[in-house]
């Protein structure tokens, strides 16, 4: 018997009627497959409590079929019918449905009417207009996929920074304390909280590099991270690289001990910060490189970066402002920010329960939030527009809100807020009638439709929305999803310019998809007066830790805890709710 992970069942079961759409098979059965999967993400009971009891068939989505495969996946790890689907589907396919816009429904046109069953198959197509000559796909679609695969190519190579820190951190348990490694430092973009990398900058700090160097190359370091490995590349000044099978380059610097801070600051960069210090440096009669800083021939070690930033007349500068964007200047008048940190926020927004998509129910989710230190929650789930994420009518509202008023009895040393995540209409309007928007503490205005607009269509709708004065905060305000779908066009500055008006609160997203709004646009909108809540957009407990990881990507946008809603006490934020919903 396997340890059964009903996510990991879930995603199969997605997967499987992802499958079945792209052979064009009975839509009830595929639609069995879907709410399978949507059952077993929500699913209250344990899952292996329910097959030991033969309790299966008693679970609404689970019929036979469901039912059979989720044992044999229990019995044996796999299921059978999976695996044919999978080795009788052209593999290219799935790889179709990452250009965004494009679904099963018109991948499995495109295959039937063109026999495409690639990315290279389907660019060509766009260039001959071949699409034009399909049923339902006229010179939009045909112009729309052409930018969704230039965006695919654009992300080619690119990595999450969690996915790439993932690997980073194997890669330093794999290393350290073997071949007289005495340290690893991590690096790079990574270090300076680029939401996406292209390679890893790992410092390696040893007295024999010799040895350390030659062990980068050892089958047993290889074998030790699970993954393929090409063969290792030196290329000199202790500098050497190697690539895993996903694609993901490892850079790696090989130092003595002392040299570390200096290798750590330079591998850390950026390129334009370290360009920069360099000419500071020079100007005050040194020589900065990844060796040490030298004055008259003379190498200086410093103790750590801060040391070596203070001899260059510097406060230090934290890893993530480091992209010579004034932090240099600012440095050298003692001026830099007081970044938020992540012990400093004291409440979440947007969380999702299980009364639309989430996975956890209220209780659950409040008991969760106390126990990781916050004093409120701001329950948002979909409005009643998101019919496939279970968007809540009146009647579910009713019983949210009941619930939320007898768990505000129960923890009375914590406080929730009764909030929604109401999409914002292709009108501008929000989901709800406005008599039943007042009834909220809080409302979160987000585009989940219509992505593909004009830039000053969708700038017109967002404006409008947020005119409603019952609109609280912007959610993830230009829709982006991390290398699978760009941001859609929209004038930020008109929009920051409006939240500074109206007094709207901003969202920075924390889930690791999105991190939106994106951290140069946070300096703006900080600049502008504008609040930010750095929200984890939760769908389950272990999601509410998004909110104090992303706060790392906010500080990016150089935000104080002054400038971050949720940094707010909950009588801060009550008093706020009730002053503006007083106006």
């Amino acid at each position: 018997m396997s340890v059964i992970d009903r996510h990991e069942l879930a995603c199969i079961f997605n997967e499987i009627g992802i499958l079945l759409e792209l052979k064009g098979e009975n839509p009830f059965k595929i639609r069995a497959y879907y709410n399978a999967a949507r059952t077993l993400e929500n699913l209250q009971e344990d899952l292996e409590v329910l097959i030991r009891e033969n309790r299966l068939r008693e679970t609404p989505g689970f019929g036979a079929a469901i039912a059979g495969k989720i044992l044999e996946w229990w019995k044996t790890g796999s299921i059978e019918y999976y695996e044919n689907l999978k080795a009788t589907t052209p593999g290219g396919l799935m790889e179709l449905l990452r250009i965004p816009g494009l679904g099963p429904k018109k991948v499995a046109a495109l295959y039937s009417a063109l026999g495409i069953t690639d990315l290279a198959m389907l660019e060509a197509a766009c260039v001959e207009n071949k699409l034009l000559t399909i049923p339902g796909f006229g010179r939009k679609t045909q112009e729309k996929i052409c930018a969704g695969i230039q965006f695919l190519r654009q992300q080619q190579g690119a990595f999450l920074w969690t996915e790439g820190m993932g690997w980073a951190l194997r890669i330093r348990e794999a290393l350290v304390g073997r071949a007289g490694i005495e340290r690893i430092e991590i690096a790079g973009s990574l270090r300076r909280y680029q939401p996406v990398c292209k390679d890893l900058a790992l410092v390696v700090a040893t007295g024999t590099p010799q040895a350390a160097t030659a062990y980068l190359g050892h089958a047993d370091f290889h074998r030790s991270l699970e993954a393929a490995v090409e063969s290792l590349n030196a290329v000199g000044d202790g500098r050497s690289w190697l690539r895993l099978n996903n694609g993901l380059k490892v850079d790696f610097m090989v130092v003595a001990p002392e040299a570390l801070p200096h290798a750590v600051q330079y591998l850390t960069g950026s390129k334009e910060h370290n360009a920069a210090l360099r000419r500071l440096a020079q100007g005050m009669g040194y020589k900065l490189t990844a060796e040490g800083l030298f004055k008259d021939g003379q190498r200086m070690f410093c103790r750590d970066e801060e040391e070596l930033y203070h001899r260059l007349g510097l406060a230090y500068i934290p890893p993530e402002l480091r992209e010579n964007l004034g932090e240099i200047e600012a440095a050298a008048g003692q001026s830099l920010p007081r970044l938020v940190e992540a012990q400093d926020l004291k409440g979440l927004f947007h969380v999702h329960t299980t009364y639309s998509d989430g996975v956890n129910t209220l209780r659950e989710l409040v008991e969760a939030a106390l126990n990781k230190g916050y004093t409120y929650l701001g329950v948002a789930d979909h409005s009643r527009a998101a019919v496939y994420a279970h968007g809540l009518n009146e009647e579910a509202l009713r019983r949210q809100f009941a619930e939320i008023d007898q768990l505000n009895q129960e923890y009375r040393g914590f406080k929730i807020f009764k909030g929604i995540e109401a999409d914002i209409l292709s009108s501008g309007e929000l989901d709800y009638d406005p008599e039943i928007l007042a009834k909220f503490d809080f409302v979160i205005g987000s585009v989940h439709s219509h992505f593909g607009m004009a830039k000053e269509e969708m700038t017109n709708r967002l404006l409008k929305a947020m005119d409603n004065p019952y609109l609280t905060m912007l959610g993830h305000p230009t829709g982006r999803i991390l290398l699978e779908r760009p941001a859609y066009a929209v004038d930020l500055h008109a929009v920051l310019a409006k939240a500074a008006e109206k007094g709207i609160i901003i969202e920075f997203n924390a889930s690791p998809y999105r991190l939106d709004l994106d951290w140069r646009w946070c300096r703006q909108a900080k600049e502008l007066g504008v609040k930010i809540t750095i929200n984890p957009d939760a769908h389950s407990i272990s999601e509410l830790e998004l909110a104090r990881s992303g706060a790392m990507f906010a500080r990016k946008g150089w935000l104080e805890k002054d400038d971050v809603f949720n940094t707010k006490s909950a009588q801060e934020i009550e008093e706020y709710f009730q002053a503006r919903a007083s106006h």
